[in-house]
């Protein structure tokens, strides 16, 4: 109790701040056209693991999809976009924020990217933070970071009313160890993602924490299901373990 009543006061001027701001007040206007705008429908949230190179992709052209992070460098192959782009953690925005400004899709990208992302139509800013586990049903206040970018995902989709939420590319499961949230420099190819240059040599990156993320998976299997909705775990090959699987080619 004490811990969570120092986070909140720890939180507070970031708190009043994207409550406030004239830029997170446009993008929370933004945000609620979203809200329930995909009742009854369903999307894929694209991890970026290795095993998206052993899936058909282009079997979600038709697809609403969530795409992460530097899912962009897919883009060319795949030959369309994702419909939606989210990014949170300040490392990645800060090395791609010139490639996000070309993007033209909606991009849902964290308030503390503002330091090197302006306001651009296509752009909602997020209050995420790195404390105060929670799964936000209303997207439009805070969210709850849950040490991956996935489960910002799945608080989204959750927001605009999809029923059904597909998790692929959600390998769980990198290479490279180390103390988790540690960051370190790549020294080359990156063995962890689907593409080499993903996180390429000289990138500056966060090793995963997978134990809290699975407490953020956990938090967003609960949420859906009691609100008749459910999220299956789609990955070939995937490690996680707290989503029912699903075979990808079933699904068409």
């Amino acid at each position: 109790m004490l811990k969570n009543s120092w986070d909140f006061i720890n939180r507070l001027p970031d708190s009043i701040e994207a409550s406030l701001h004239p830029w997170r007040r446009d993008s929370i206007k933004r945000i609620r056209t979203y809200h329930n705008k995909y009742i009854g429908k369903r999307c894929f949230v694209i991890g970026n693991g290795p095993s998206l190179r052993n899936m058909d992709l282009k079997k979600l052209k038709n697809e609403f999809t969530f795409g992460m992070n530097r899912i962009f460098l897919m883009f060319p192959e795949l030959g369309f976009k994702t419909s939606f782009l989210v990014s949170v953690n300040d490392l990645v925005i800060e090395q791609s924020k010139d490639d996000f400004k070309k993007l033209d899709i909606p991009a849902f990208i964290s308030w503390r990217a503002r330091r090197w992302l302006e306001p651009q139509d296509n752009l909602c800013y997020l209050y995420t933070t790195y404390t105060g586990r929670k799964f936000a049903k209303n997207v439009t206040k805070r969210l709850w970071e849950g040490a991956t970018v996935t489960y910002s995902c799945l608080q989204l989709a959750f927001y605009m009313g999809f029923t059904q939420v597909i998790l692929i590319g959600v390998d769980h499961s990198f290479s490279t160890r180390g103390k988790p949230n540690t960051t370190i420099v790549s020294k080359g190819d990156d063995p962890n993602h689907f593409h080499p240059g993903y996180f390429g040599k000289g990138f500056r990156w966060q090793l995963p924490d997978l134990e809290t993320s699975e407490i953020g998976y956990q938090l967003a299997r609960e949420t859906y299901k009691k609100d008749g909705r459910e999220v299956v775990d789609a990955t070939v090959n995937g490690k996680l373990a707290i989503f029912p699987k699903v075979s990808f080619e079933s699904l068409f």
